[in-house]
Order: C-alpha cells, then sequence, then structure tokens
C-alpha cells in the first residue's frame, strides 16, 4: 500500500523542514518506538502470516501460500471510494477454501463522506463475523486532493461500528496519522487519543528497520506491523520477502503481534465490540 519512496520523501520533506528552521515541527515529541530496538528479522517479533492483495496481484496459488510460506491470514482490497475491487470476490472464494482466514479493506478517499464509503464498503465486502473489516487511511498519492481526511475516517468508523457493532482495524503510517505532511499532503490533523480512530487497533505501515508509533497508540503498541510492501525499489529493506510467498506473485506483507491461536482468535472476534459511537 505505502511505498518506500512515500516514506523517504516524507522524510525528506521533514529534513527540508528542519533546515528551514520551522519551529512548530520542530517542537513535536519524538513519537514511541513501536520494538524494542533494531529488527533484522520481523518474524522475530510478531507471527509473519499475514499478506495483503488488490487486483493487480497476481494469485495462482492460495494454497500454496499457506502450505509452503506460512500464510495463514489475506486481508484484500474490496473498494476505494465508491470503486469495487473486481477480484475480490473470486479471490475471498479461492482463500477460504484453501483454510485461509479473510480480511477486506477500503482505501477511504475525499470524494464521498465518511459514511456513505463506509456503506459502500460493506456491500462491497459483504462481510460475515469472521471478515476482518479495514480502514485503509494513506495519502492518496494518485490523487491527492482525493486523501481521506480525519473527520470522514472517523465518520466511517462510526459507520462500521454503528452498522456491525465492531470496530475496523485502522491502517496507516506513523507520520499521517499525527497530521504530518506526506506526498504534499496531509490528513488535516493528528488522531488524538479521543479520536474513535485511536480506539481501533493498529495496522502499522512503516518498512523501516526500527518503525515508530503514531503517538495515539503510543501505549497501545500495533496488532499488525506491514513491514515489506509489493514494490521490488521501494518496498523496504524487506521487499524481497514480498517475492518470497509461494502461488502469489507479490504482496505486501505483515507480522500479528501473537501466535498461531491468537492471530485465529483475534480475527474472528475482532475487534471488542461496541454499543454505540463518541
Amino acid at each position: 500500500m505505502i511505498t518506500r519512496r512515500a516514506l523517504l520523501s516524507s522524510g525528506l520533506a521533514l529534513g527540508l523542514a528542519a533546515c528551514a528552521g520551522e519551529p512548530a515541527r520542530l517542537a513535536r515529541p519524538p513519537r514511541p518506538k513501536a520494538t524494542p530496538g533494531m529488527v533484522d528479522e520481523p518474524a522475530l517479533v510478531g507471527l509473519n502470516a499475514v499478506i495483503d492483495l488488490h487486483h493487480a496481484n497476481e494469485v495462482k496459488s492460495f494454497a500454496a501460500a499457506r502450505e509452503a510460506s506460512g500464510v495463514l491470514a489475506v486481508i484484500h482490497k474490496a473498494s476505494e471510494g465508491d470503486w469495487q475491487d473486481p477480484r475480490y470476490e473470486e479471490r475471498r472464494a479461492a482463500a477460504l477454501g484453501a483454510g485461509l482466514l479473510w480480511g477486506a479493506y477500503h482505501f477511504g478517499t475525499e470524494q464521498h463522506p465518511g459514511r456513505v464509503q463506509a456503506r459502500m464498503f460493506l456491500a462491497a465486502a459483504r462481510p460475515d463475523p469472521a471478515t476482518l473489516l479495514v480502514l485503509d487511511l494513506e495519502a492518496n498519492r494518485r490523487v491527492p486532493g482525493n486523501s481521506m481526511r480525519l473527520g470522514a475516517a472517523e465518520d466511517f468508523v462510526r459507520e462500521i461500528a454503528d452498522t456491525t457493532g465492531r470496530l475496523p482495524l485502522l491502517y496507516t503510517h506513523p507520520a499521517w496519522a499525527d497530521g504530518e505532511i506526506m506526498s504534499g499532503q496531509s490528513l488535516g490533523g493528528a488522531v488524538e487519543p479521543d479520536s474513535i480512530l485511536a480506539a481501533c487497533d493498529l495496522w502499522l505501515a512503516d518498512y523501516r528497520y526500527e518503525p515508530e508509533l503514531p503517538r495515539a497508540w503510543g501505549a497501545k503498541g500495533w496488532r499488525l506491523w506491514q513491514y515489506a510492501g509489493d514494490d521490488a525499489a521501494n518496498g523496504g529493506p524487506f521487499r524481497d520477502r514480498s517475492r518470497a510467498v509461494r502461488g502469489v506473485e507479490r504482496c505486501d506483507r505483515s507480522v500479528f503481534a501473537g501466535g498461531r491461536d491468537d492471530l485465529a482468535g483475534y480475527w474472528t472476534g475482532l475487534p471488542a465490540r461496541v454499543g454505540t459511537t463518541s
């Protein structure tokens, strides 16, 4: 989802701002580290068994991915704005047939209100109680002005919670969630600890050896860490692993904070049920 180029460009932008003496940004407290120290093997800090896909990723065999590469769960794009991924349904059937856990994500945009997008997503994903639901909250690099903003994201999550009784997982990069500029744009404000977004479990998107947490999740930590992207040139230091999954041409890869039994229990019960939203 998020490319290494975006990470590097955001770092460059911060560096240039520092050189220009931009005091507000320099005064920001440091983000909490997501792991105890330098990580050179993601499997050591989690279960390396989750991949995510969209229609452009080639899939030959989910059974091979499970049996030869230890993949246990797939999160597939279901929708973006009002667009539906044309490979979602067939791959859902194939993944479930191979015994894999299934998840669906929505790439948030600004072209429709958050609650409207949530209803579109649920119509596209057709989730059952065992389907992991995800909001992909990141900069839209193809159409920068069409990035989902903070208020729309909060409304999206409220609608999902009101309709399904559960909160989605939130996929985001630490700088984006903290309201910083990435690719010339921003979320429009930082995710604060009292936001409904911070109540969602975090799928951390950070391809560096030592990932950082958005500040709103500093005490909570991540549930999934996407450590490698599917781009051969810009997928981060672990990008070769994105092509090491048998039966899948390329994919983003994530580790889960827990073991195999934890993963299955979390997936089917994600997350704690909620009554109403604030």
